[in-house]
């Protein structure tokens, strides 16, 4: 069966393909296709076009192919290695399209419809922000591996999420990049007529006309709806401009827009999904449009159902994932906001006054507000945390949504996250792991067994692996860090520092993910002796770290400035580095380079996390709190932890639970990490730094996988 829209994306095949020489034809199908990019040398045969342009497109693959002058791909076309290497690659990508699908309830005709307001597929599409859209790029990449009939659903944000720059100070600016989908792998889709396929969502007073883009994320079509069109109002075309967007009346439109529409966009497409997944709350005014649906369904077949007949069946139809127990993860909006935008979609609920109710904690109390959260959990028939330490911290966030349910009653499990282990393994762990786990091993990356061979894997190359990882990465670091430092006018001598004092020998120690100012960047410099002990002492270490606050979270952005404001101390220039404008290729440099992968968030409000679990892939060592994940994966052999006690101090004083919790993070350090690293045979192995790498990777690899975490909801949630 074939996707809304595949015939619009054999047709831009065909158009990129006339411009290549013959013998680069095929490249235009696999440029189209982003399971390329998860190819384990797929990203490697472009760059060998042309290695510079590579990097000035963005790693995109259509622009390479569109902008690379013709001499060169002439050039490679004449290289019969290069030509070969095309081939493998196309033959690779249309043997996995052309699977079978697997027997079950899911079915091409009624497939997952994954909703989400951020999609992490690639670097190359800034569609994403940070933890919930890799996720969900990690999750639709894991269904087309396993050949699960799956659509996503998002946005189209013509400016993506923000891009940063640090001042001197220490203080972030950020700007925005206008995205051209015309210029992206993706393409419109049209209808028989050739006109593209579209729909309208009443927002405010407008009918905002939508336009729907395809993206294939290998067997996976995502659909993206954009509103920047000429039919639309100013503010109409500025819904689908930037993710996040700082003004609450248009997050609420984006929201309308991307549930409401994104329904109707299904339908308009004919897809007919057996399931609607909402990947957070962001969708969750699709159930309106769902409930409009059903109630149209009735009065087609000449029958009568009651509103609460109506309901049950839409709940049949929607699953819900909950990411987060922050508060601005489960937004609410007082009653005038909410009718002000969407009025017109409470009109779908028959009742405004329902409409509203159903988004209260206390749907009787008309003074609450709105919350897309507690929208989300009353009008599903399945609800689910991302880890067993956030399902319990859930249960009792949401137990009032279920009066007379106790905690352990409150209809809310939890299945873990994983990450898409062939997108975030490369580089020297991945080539030694291909050598010994076994053909076709990553199909087999959830088992056990599958990993149990890295006991067999000498300690010798175990480390020499790590060290080649490592050394991948101060490259990175000393080009990198001096470029940011010169951009923002740094003098000389400290801009120029990362190049000599990086020591690609040293332990380099990580700290990256978005910086909400619950996940304590700041522990790293409150006791700056330490730190800088650290930094100069005997057996010296070097940080790294990186991350984006969000525009108005000022908090964040004073963190990043304390950091700082360590930088001209002795020894910092050229040990310690700020990466700057954070985003999924610098990630993967990161969490493959980095000994000790360092997350430090207050509890409880660590949902999961899913950046230790990369760590762990490339041969990483976790020292984390014990929240999210590490709860659960920690077993005193495989990692380092904190235990952040929140009840430990008698007033509950954020303050001395952050001291505490920085002094425990040093005595870890200087006392446990640094002398085991130290620590060498005759070889000049660390024997029981190695130990712990392969406790690491056969403890967390198969748990931890995207492909245990899908599987997970096939069998707990799609197909109950």
């Amino acid at each position: 069966m074939m996707f809304a829209g595949e015939h619009d994306i054999e047709r831009a095949v065909a158009e990129l393909a006339s411009r290549l020489p013959d013998a680069l034809r095929p490249l235009a199908r696999v440029a189209f296709d982003y399971r390329w990019s998860w190819a384990e040398d797929g990203p490697a045969m472009f760059e060998s076009i042309d290695p510079e342009r590579w990097a000035r497109c963005g790693h995109n693959p259509r622009r390479l192919l569109t902008e690379t002058p013709d001499s060169m791909l002439v050039r490679a076309a004449d290289n019969a290695g290069f030509t070969g290497w095309v081939e493998r690659i196309a033959a690779e990508l249309a043997f996995h399209r052309a699977r079978p699908w697997p027997a079950g309830p899911i079915s091409p005709e009624h497939p997952v419809a994954f909703c989400s307001c951020e999609f992490g597929i690639h670097g190359s599409l800034p569609i994403y922000a940070g933890g919930l859209g890799i996720l969900a790029g990690d999750f639709l990449k894991e269904a087309s591996d396993l050949a699960l009939p799956m659509v996503g659903v998002g946005l189209m944000y013509r400016s993506g999420y923000f891009h940063q720059r640090i001042d001197v100070t220490g203080y972030q600016h950020e700007y925005w990049v206008d995205a051209d989908p015309e210029r992206l792998p993706c393409v419109k889709v049209t209808g028989d007529d050739g006109r593209p396929v579209s729909i309208c969502v009443p927002v405010n007073e407008e009918d905002v006309t939508v336009h729907i883009w395809r993206v294939d994320v290998g067997r996976v079509p995502l659909y993206l709806l954009d509103t920047d069109l000429p039919e639309n109002s100013q503010v109409g075309r500025w819904i689908t401009s930037r993710l996040y967007d700082s003004t609450r009346a248009i997050r609420l439109a984006q929201y309308a827009v991307l549930g409401v529409g994104g329904v109707r966009a299904l339908q308009a497409l004919g897809i007919s999904p057996g399931v609607y997944h909402l990947n957070e709350g962001h969708s969750a005014l699709g159930v309106f449009e769902l409930f409009k649906q059903v109630q149209a369904q009735s009065a087609l077949s000449s029958g009568e159902s009651s509103t609460h007949e109506a309901w049950q069946k839409v709940r049949e139809q929607v699953v819900f994932t909950t990411h987060t127990p922050v508060p601005a993860g489960n937004e609410t909006y007082q009653r005038a906001e909410v009718l002000e935008m969407l009025g017109r979609i409470a009109d779908l609920a028959a009742d405004r006054e329902q409409f509203l109710a159903m988004g209260r904690l206390d749907p009787h109390n008309a003074g609450q507000p709105m919350g897309l959260t507690a929208l989300a959990l009353r009008t599903s028939r399945h609800a689910n945390a991302v880890s067993q330490r956030h399902g319990q911290v859930a249960r009792a966030m949401w137990q009032p949504l279920f009066p007379g349910c106790s905690l352990e009653q409150v209809p809310i499990s939890h299945i873990t996250n994983g990450v898409h282990v062939p997108t975030w393994l490369h580089g020297p762990m991945r080539q030694l792991l291909d050598r010994y786990l076994g053909e076709a091993w990553l199909t087999r990356a959830d088992e056990s067994a599958t990993w149990a061979p890295v006991l067999e894997i000498p300690a010798g190359e175990l480390w020499a692996a790590r060290c080649a990882a490592r050394r991948q990465l101060v490259d990175m670091i000393a080009h990198r860090a001096t470029s940011d430092r010169l951009r923002r006018g740094e003098p000389l001598d400290y801009a120029k520092a990362p190049s000599s004092g990086f020591d690609p020998d040293r332990l380099t120690i990580g700290f990256a993910r978005r910086l909400a100012t619950y996940k304590r960047l700041h522990l790293v410099s409150l006791l700056p002796e330490r730190a800088l002990a650290l930094i100069g002492g005997p057996r010296p270490v070097q940080f790294v770290f990186a991350g984006k606050a969000h525009p108005n979270d000022m908090d964040a952005k004073e963190v990043v400035r304390q950091v700082f404001a360590l930088k001209r101390a002795p020894s910092v220039a050229g040990r310690a580095a700020f990466l700057e404008d954070y985003d999924i290729p610098l990630a993967g440099q990161l969490v493959g380079g980095c000994d000790v992968w360092v997350n430090l968030p207050r509890p409880p409000f660590e949902a999961s996390g899913t950046s230790g679990m990369k760590s762990c892939l490339g041969g990483g060592l976790q020292l984390s709190v014990l929240d999210g994940w590490w709860a659960e994966a920690y077993d005193g052999s495989n990692g380092w932890a904190i235990n952040s006690d929140v009840n430990a101090d008698p007033g509950g004083d954020p303050l001395v639970q952050d001291q505490r919790d920085s002094r425990a993070l040093f005595d870890l350090l200087e006392h446990e990490v640094v002398p085991m690293f130290h620590e060498r045979d005759a070889e000049g192995v660390p024997q029981r730094w190695v130990a712990m790498m392969r406790q690491s990777l056969i403890t967390h690899g198969p748990r931890f996988s995207a492909s245990r975490m899908v599987k997970d909801y096939i069998s707990q949630v799609y197909t109950r």
